[in-house]
């Protein structure tokens, strides 16, 4: 039977799923989109003129994650198996879905608005994905997190060890 949850542990399970939720994307970027899963994320390293791109089944990955959990929630699709703290989780899952949409796809690469921060944070931002795509292909790269970045002096520093290493290949505009 499931119980109800207090309003202040409802609101920490929300938030440390979205918290939680960058240390996976971290991990599934670094790992499943650089590795196996490459053949969905490449296009998103390459140049393109169109609307969606293959790496758009991983936000379908992130949804069906997140309605998952609100189904585990629910009392409508469960009945009395229904497990109160996943309606919670899958709101945190809904939440940073909403932000890494924002942050990503429309501050980063401009899919939805066009802005480019000149100082800050948001600066910051932009600043460490853009180190990211300066690789050529799946090998080697800088920051795979997509809301927490950081510093792009020391990303430059990683980037250039490792195409002097031999992991990466950089491309052209970066180095110059």
């Amino acid at each position: 039977m499931s119980a109800q949850l207090s309003i202040p542990t409802a609101i920490a399970l929300t938030l440390g799923a979205a918290a939680a939720m960058e240390l996976v994307a971290w991990a599934s970027h670094k790992y499943v989109m650089h590795g196996f899963g490459w053949g969905w994320h490449r296009d998103h390293h390459e140049p393109h003129d169109r609307l969606l791109e293959k790496n758009d089944r991983f936000a379908l990955v992130g949804a069906a994650l997140s309605i998952g959990l609100f189904a585990s929630g629910s009392p409508l699709v469960r009945g009395p198996a229904a497990w109160a703290p996943g309606t919670w989780l899958g709101l945190g899952v809904l939440f940073y879905g909403v932000i890494y949409t924002l942050v990503h796809d429309g501050l980063v690469h401009q899919r939805w608005f066009r802005w480019v921060p000149r100082r800050g944070y948001a600066k910051r931002l932009v600043q460490a994905h853009k180190l990211h795509h300066a690789t050529i292909g799946k090998a080697g790269g800088v920051s795979f997190g997509f809301v927490i970045a950081r510093d792009p002096a020391a990303l430059k520093r990683e980037l250039a060890a490792q195409k002097a290493a031999g992991i990466a290949v950089v491309r052209e505009a970066v180095e110059g």
